[in-house]
C-alpha cells in the first residue's frame, strides 16, 4: 500500500527551516535511555533533510507530564543520543515556543539541528490549541511528520501545525504505512493475525476489520479466557471481559474455521513471578488458578502457524512475559515469526518490547514504533496525523 501523501522527497528543502515531529517517547531509567529504536528510526528523515540543505527543528513529547515542565520528562537524554548518532551537535532548547526559541530558530542555518523541549510541557499541545500550533509553526517553512507512534492523536504538533505549514510525511511513516497497509490489502498468503493482550473490548474493532482478510486468527493473552468462557468452560480466576462474552460467542459461531484458541494454559496460584504453577488443558482450569500464559501444546501450534505463514501480523503478548515463568508463549510466537520466510510485522507497544527483550526484533520484517497507532490502523481508522498532510497531486 503506497502512502497517498507527499513525502520529504516532494519537499524542496534547500535553505528551508523544517519542523519535524518525531516520536522520541523513549523508555528511561535514571535518565538513561534503555531502548533507542524510536530515535534510530527517525535518523533517515533527519539525515535526508540535512543532506538536502535544510535547517532542522525537531520536536517530540516524552511521557505524560502533568503540571508543566519537569526535569524527569526533559528531552535532554534524547538530544545527547542524537548528537552521538548523527555525529554533530544537537542543541536542546529550553522550551518549544516563546521569544528565546524564536530568536534561536531565526539564526539557524542549513545543516544545523535543534531539538525543542517536550511539547507536552504545555497543556495546549494535547488540546490541539490553534494558537499554540501557530507558535510552534512560527519561523518555520515546512512541516514533516515522522511520528507514527502519535499519528493517531490529533494534537497541536501532530495535526494542528499541518494546517498552518505545508505538511509532508517522513520516511518512517512511509515505511509503517507500506508494511501495515500491504498486510491488509495485498498480503502474501496465508495471512495469519496473532492477537493477545488483556481485554477483548480493546480488540473488537481490530477483529472485525481483520477477520474478512485473514486466513487464520490466533487469539492468546488474557483476552483468550473470554472466548474459553464463551465456549461454556470454567476459567478459574483468569481474566474475564464479561461485557464482550456475547461478541465472543458470536465470533465462535460464525467464524470457528478461522479462529484458533489455545489448547492449554500455564496457570499460577497468584499473579506474581514466583507463584506455584500448573499446566492444564483449556477446558479444565481449576477454580483457584489464574491462566497467565498459553501452554506448551499451544506454543508449538501458534509458533508453527507463524512459521508457515506468508504474512504474520502480531499485536499483543500471549502471557505475562515480564515474568520468566509465563514468557514462553510470547517467545514461541516471536521465534515462529523469526523463522518465517514471509513478511512478519510486529505491532508496537508491549509486543515490540517483547521481541526486543528476546533479541528477535532484527529478525522481523518490520517492528512498528506505534502501539496505539498500529492498532487503530489495523482497525481501519484513518490516523489524523497522517490525514492532515498534503495529498499527492
Amino acid at each position: 500500500m503506497a502512502l497517498k501523501k507527499k513525502t520529504v522527497r516532494d519537499l524542496d528543502c534547500h535553505g528551508k527551516k523544517v519542523l519535524v515531529r518525531c516520536d522520541f517517547n523513549v523508555p528511561l531509567e535514571n535518565g538513561i535511555i534503555t531502548d533507542d529504536r524510536r530515535i534510530t528510526e527517525a535518523l533517515p528523515t533527519i539525515k535526508y533533510l540535512i543532506e538536502h540543505g535544510a535547517a532542522v527543528i525537531l520536536c517530540s513529547h516524552l511521557g505524560r507530564p502533568k503540571d508543566g515542565p519537569s526535569p524527569e520528562f526533559s528531552l535532554k537524554p534524547v538530544a545527547q543520543r542524537l548528537t552521538e548518532l548523527l555525529g554533530q551537535n544537537v542543541l536542546l532548547l529550553p522550551d518549544c515556543i516563546g521569544p528565546e526559541v524564536e530568536a534561536i530558530v531565526k539564526g539557524l542555518v542549513s545543516g544545523q539541528i535543534l531539538l525543542l523541549e517536550n511539547v507536552r510541557f504545555h497543556a495546549e499541545e494535547e488540546k490541539n490549541d490553534p494558537v499554540f500550533a501557530a507558535e510552534l509553526a512560527n519561523g518555520k517553512d515546512a512541516y514533516v511528520n515522522d511520528a507514527f507512534g502519535t499519528a493517531h492523536r490529533a494534537h497541536a504538533s501532530t495535526e494542528g501545525v499541518a494546517h498552518i505549514l505545508p505538511g509532508f510525511a517522513g520516511f518512517l511513516i512511509e515505511k509503517e504505512i507500506k508494511f501495515l497497509g500491504e498486510a491488509l490489502e495485498n498480503p502474501k498468503r496465508p495471512l495469519v493475525a496473532v492477537l493477545g493482550g488483556a481485554k477483548v473490548a480493546d480488540k473488537i474493532k481490530v477483529i472485525d476489520n481483520l477477520l474478512p482478510k485473514v486466513d487464520k486468527l490466533l487469539i492468546g493473552g488474557g483476552m483468550a479466557f473470554t472466548f474459553v468462557r464463551a465456549q461454556g468452560h470454567e476459567i478459574g480466576k483468569s481474566l474475564l471481559d464479561a461485557d464482550s462474552l456475547d461478541f465472543a460467542k458470536g465470533l465462535l459461531a460464525d467464524h470457528s474455521g478461522k479462529i484458533t484458541l489455545p489448547r492449554d494454559y500455564v496457570c499460577g496460584a497468584e499473579f506474581k513471578a514466583d507463584t506455584r504453577i500448573v499446566t492444564i488443558n483449556a477446558d479444565q482450569i481449576p477454580a483457584d488458578m489464574i491462566g497467565l500464559d498459553i501452554g506448551p501444546a499451544s506454543q508449538r501450534m501458534f509458533g508453527g502457524f507463524c512459521t508457515d505463514a506468508g504474512t504474520v501480523v502480531w499485536n499483543g503478548p500471549m502471557g505475562v512475559f515480564e515474568f520468566e515463568a509465563f514468557s514462553a508463549g510470547t517467545l514461541a510466537v516471536a521465534r515462529g515469526m523469526s523463522e518465517c520466510k514471509g513478511v512478519t510485522i510486529v505491532g508496537g507497544g508491549d509486543t515490540a518490547a517483547a521481541v526486543e527483550k528476546f533479541g528477535l526484533a532484527d529478525a522481523m520484517s518490520h517492528v512498528s514504533t506505534g502501539g496505539g497507532a498500529s492498532l487503530e490502523f489495523l482497525e481501519g481508522i484513518e490516523l489524523p496525523g497522517i490525514a492532515a498532510l498534503q495529498d499527492l497531486d
